[in-house]
């Protein structure tokens, strides 16, 4: 039995926001590549970052993440670190792994109000290391950590040399590991068939897609459909935590080539996305989308600056809030932010994690439900749009668009 589609506890529209801007941005520099990236995670990082920023750079990250204040980001990611990302694998539910980390140089103690906001509100795991003396073992120490909390899907996020022991002093991070498998299996391997995807340029590619003839939650509107695929939960999460649900929503735009302005509209109007997502399952005439495996590590300064976020990276900026001085007189600035992320969508269900890493250093309303619709087809077999999805809260876990299911690399 289906579970009902409840009003979210709590929006997420900051974060929703932020997903969109990123999209949008992260498209224009790679218009030929597919995407995965997890919004979450940005946003907590990014959070965590809040929480030793002052005046005007306070304001700024605040602006970016769409919030009022630093209690308004500690809340909804402590909410989500409690409740909706909670480890559900022993009841028949995903897999999940939720974490923050902080690694302070041994000579620049963290602050005791910001180790207390990072520690005791964020739970993050605070270590001290010696970036000047032993940079690439302190490396080694945060790559360890973000294979250990993302089960090794991803092994390492900071590459030999990327940290500079004459500047950096403090590294945060965050990793979000997801495994779920589908709400009632509708895929089974021996029914996935080589099919041709059409690709922007017109050009197409056979892939495996998946099929099935079971009905599913599927919206149409004007220029879109929308599927609703659920992960399984738990037979007992109901009891335990309340109201949670996890699901993956793909937004297929009719044209083939129509992805680029959905993804406008979408950054453009804010509450689309979920004012879209289906809310009751419809027959289908025909039902296939393509199994697909992405990956994505890059530096996303340049992106997070395009949406606004400048003040962290200058020496104009304050972020005096987080160690203790060292005498030197010097700012202290964002030297970079760095996300890797990969995501592969088969006939069990999905596997996700993404990691993301900010080193600092010293500058050298819902609509009614419709009529049950015709029977209808969704064949997603064009570039399309793709969301994980905590209903409860609307946070977007992960988020990319897939516009040629036969590569994996960004």
């Amino acid at each position: 039995m289906d579970r009902p589609t409840k009003k979210p506890r709590q929006s997420g529209s900051g974060l929703t926001q932020l997903a969109a801007g990123l999209t949008k941005r992260l498209a224009e520099e790679k218009p030929s590549t597919n995407l995965v990236f997890s919004p979450l995670s940005i946003y907590t990082a990014l959070s965590l970052l809040a929480a030793g920023a002052r005046d005007a750079t306070l304001d700024e990250i605040l602006r970016v993440l769409g919030a009022q204040s630093r209690g308004e980001l500690e809340n909804f990611v402590s909410r989500m670190a409690a409740d909706a990302l909670q480890d559900r694998s022993a009841s028949g539910g995903p897999r999940v792994a939720f974490a923050c980390g902080v690694w302070s140089d041994l000579l620049w103690p963290l602050k005791p109000a910001f180790r207390e906001a990072v520690v005791g509100t964020y739970k993050a795991e605070a270590n001290t290391v010696d970036f000047r003396g032993a940079p690439e073992e302190a490396c080694g120490q945060i790559n360890a950590w973000a294979a250990q909390v993302t089960n090794n899907l991803i092994d390492s996020i900071l590459p030999p040399g990327s940290i500079n022991p004459a500047t950096t002093r403090l590294v945060l991070g965050n990793a979000v590991y997801f495994k779920g498998k589908w709400e009632h299996q509708p895929f089974h391997s021996r029914h996935t068939a080589h099919d041709p995807f059409h690709r922007i340029d017109g050009s197409h590619v056979d892939v495996p897609f998946m099929q099935s003839t079971m009905s599913q939650f599927v919206a149409m509107h004007d220029g879109l459909k929308v599927l609703k695929l659920r992960y399984k939960m738990g037979a007992l999460d109901h009891i335990h935590t309340g109201y949670t649900q996890l699901s993956m929503c793909i937004f297929l735009p009719d044209a083939h080539d129509g992805l680029w302005e959905l993804l406008d509209t979408i950054a453009s109007r804010p509450g689309f996305l979920h004012d879209h997502l289906p809310v009751q399952r419809i027959a289908l005439r025909e039902f296939r989308i393509p199994k697909f495996k992405l990956s994505f590590h890059s530096s996303i300064a340049a992106v997070l600056k395009k949406l606004g976020l400048e003040l962290p990276f200058c020496e104009q900026g304050n972020l005096s809030d987080m160690v203790e001085d060292d005498g030197s007189g010097l700012p202290t600035v964002v030297e970079d932010v760095i996300h890797k992320a990969v995501v592969e969508v088969n006939e069990e269900g999905t596997e996700a994690a993404a990691v993301t890493v900010v080193a600092r250093g010293k500058k050298n309303r819902r609509p009614r439900r419709p009529p049950t619709p015709p029977q209808v087809d969704f064949i997603a077999d064009h570039p399309f749009a793709y969301y994980i999805v905590e209903e409860a809260t609307g946070a977007l876990v992960f988020a990319g668009y897939v516009l040629d299911p036969s590569k994996v690399a960004s």
